[in-house]
């Protein structure tokens, strides 16, 4: 693996990933308008981003060789509801940052699970990754549920990581590692007590 320079479109039954243009940027702005969106990632009270900005960041995505930003299109109405990123990559250890962000008509339809599932294969199986890790907050279990299921491994807690509306919040700590991706390929039953 050289770098993360191609931009790769991938095609499951509900989603398609594709890179990301400059016209996006209304599209996010929305979705990263939305209080639940804010909430979820822990932006909630962070001041937004100015329309030009959001264009040279979402139109200056392509041209990134260390990190990969993908949209995610709803296959069903051709709609942007949110992206999925592999960033802050540790070329010698072969690991990368994941994280996804789906936005309001993108919830509670599989697309997330999907999607997640499309970008690991593609990390792993494409690119080379040995891991692939997150951080997740405790007040989002939604969350929680779809990386177990699709193979992520709780690591830790990053305790009270986040001050929220008064309350401090855990970071949950998880990670899939590629010989794990490969017996499981994304499929795993979520321990339930």
């Amino acid at each position: 693996m050289d770098d993360f320079s191609h931009k790769p479109t991938l095609t499951g039954d509900k989603v398609v990933l594709r890179p990301f243009t400059e016209g996006d940027a209304e599209t996010m702005a929305v979705i990263l308008d939305d209080p639940e969106t804010l909430r979820l990632t822990g932006s909630a009270g962070a001041p937004p981003f100015t329309p030009a900005r959001l264009r040279e960041w979402y139109g200056s995505r392509g041209a990134q060789p260390d990190r990969l930003d993908l949209g995610l299109v709803d296959r069903a109405s051709g709609a942007l509801v949110g992206e999925l990123v592999l960033n802050d990559w540790d070329e010698p250890n072969r690991s990368c940052n994941f994280r996804v962000l789906v936005g309001p008509q993108g919830r509670d339809r599989g697309l997330g699970t999907e999607a997640i599932r499309l970008l690991l294969a593609y990390g792993f199986e494409r690119l080379g990754l040995h891991r692939i890790h997150l951080g997740v907050y405790a007040f989002n279990p939604r969350a929680l549920r779809v990386y177990e299921r699709v193979g992520f491994v709780r690591e830790g807690v990053e305790r009270q990581a986040l001050l929220h509306e008064g309350e401090w919040i855990d970071c949950v700590r998880m990670a899939v590692l590629e010989p794990e991706w490969a017996r499981h390929r994304g499929h795993v039953r979520p321990y339930t007590p």
